[in-house]
């Protein structure tokens, strides 16, 4: 009889998931958490067990699971096909690994990250925590994008607020300096969006941003076709970067529907940014959008969307995402020099300006 292959962290994320819909309270709800957390699982569980190490040593692993997940890794279950559409297509930190060390000039370019949140909406540490972190990863600048102020049950700031913010950002920068750094924390927002592609903040407020991503927040359960909200969100003259733009997330929500290939060609021809959102249980863009976008020639934005300094690390999931999509790091964003970044934003905001006179000017 043919053996059958190990099971990965991967399919163990799976088996999880079909234990929780089982399961009754309050098991079905550690079975969720487990699943969703075997995507930070650092090592295969099949390479822990032939070490002869305990899968206690997992985060999230305690003895019930690593009896259950030792018993389906000596005995494995038959999977049946595809995981659903709410679970597919998900990177685990093992296999997001795999993948780079193959390609290691990927983790030694990236100069940033462009999307993160701090103490001044829902995050956990401080701009200073944050930039720090990047000095630690070798960063040439990090956007701190705080939710805006329509997104209140995340802490939203508003305009006043985002200009109180500055302050401390022109301060950090100073320190950073001073200590011989070259990281350069840069200002943005995460700007709620409504399904008409409007943003909650005064565009006058948002023009003294150094790059700005737009984000929906809300209808994101929607079955019908959702393309004219993307068209017009791309072409909201405040924004830059499109953020988490299917708004999935892992076994919650599967994101909205569009005419892809006409979004990702619109942004192109504006030469504005599509992003996949690292965090673990987003990877939004999914990596069939990922491949459309490559088709369509737009840019592309990596962001952790990292609410604490050790979630920097996120970065992985978005570099192998791209890298096995064959992007060109020169459409990525994060491969851009600081002063490359700003010019391209400089780009995106004289068009829309000469757009709104009259006047036509071409991309680069």
């Amino acid at each position: 009889m043919k053996a059958r292959t190990p099971l990965t962290n991967s399919s163990i994320a799976e088996l999880l998931a079909n234990e929780a819909e089982f399961a009754t309270a309050p098991l079905n709800k550690t079975f969720r958490r487990a699943s969703r957390r075997s995507f930070l699982w650092p090592e295969e569980a099949t390479d822990i067990l032939k070490d002869g190490r305990s899968l206690t040593d997992l985060p999230g692993v305690g003895p019930y699971l690593e009896k259950v997940i030792r018993g389906w890794i000596e005995n494995p279950p038959k999977l049946s096909g595809l995981p659903p559409e709410i679970r597919r297509g998900f990177f685990t930190l093992s296999s997001a690994g795999e993948l780079l060390a193959r390609k290691p000039a990927w983790l030694r370019k990236p100069r940033g990250d462009l999307q993160m949140h701090t103490e001044w909406s829902d995050g956990t540490g401080s701009i200073a925590e944050m930039a720090e972190a990047a000095v630690e990863r070798g960063y040439e600048f990090i956007a701190i994008t705080d939710h805006s102020k329509g997104l209140k049950i995340a802490g939203g700031i508003d305009e006043a607020e985002l200009r109180k913010q500055a302050l401390e950002v022109e301060l950090v920068n100073e320190t950073l300096r001073s200590r011989g750094h070259t990281t350069t924390v840069l200002r943005s927002v995460e700007l709620n969006l409504n399904p008409r592609g409007e943003g909650d903040m005064d565009e006058s407020a948002l023009a003294e941003l150094d790059i700005v991503l737009g984000c929906f927040h809300s209808s994101l359960r929607r079955k019908e076709d959702q393309t004219e909200r993307y068209l017009e969100a791309l072409r909201n003259p405040s924004i830059q970067i499109l953020g988490h733009p299917r708004g999935r997330i892992y076994n919650y929500r599967p994101g909205l529907t569009a005419d892809w290939s006409r979004v990702f060609d619109l942004a192109a021809s504006l030469d504005k940014a599509v992003e996949i959102d690292c965090y673990p249980d987003r990877q939004d863009l999914s990596q069939d959008l990922v491949l459309l976008a490559r088709k369509a020639g737009c840019r592309i934005s990596l962001g952790t969307d990292a609410h604490g300094p050790s979630q920097l690390a996120f970065l992985e999931f978005g570099l192998a995402s791209a890298a096995r999509a064959g992007i060109s790091r020169d459409r990525i964003l994060n491969f851009m020099n600081v002063q490359q970044l700003l010019e391209w934003v400089g780009s995106i905001r004289k068009n829309a300006s000469a757009k709104r006179t009259g006047v036509h000017l071409t991309t680069s």
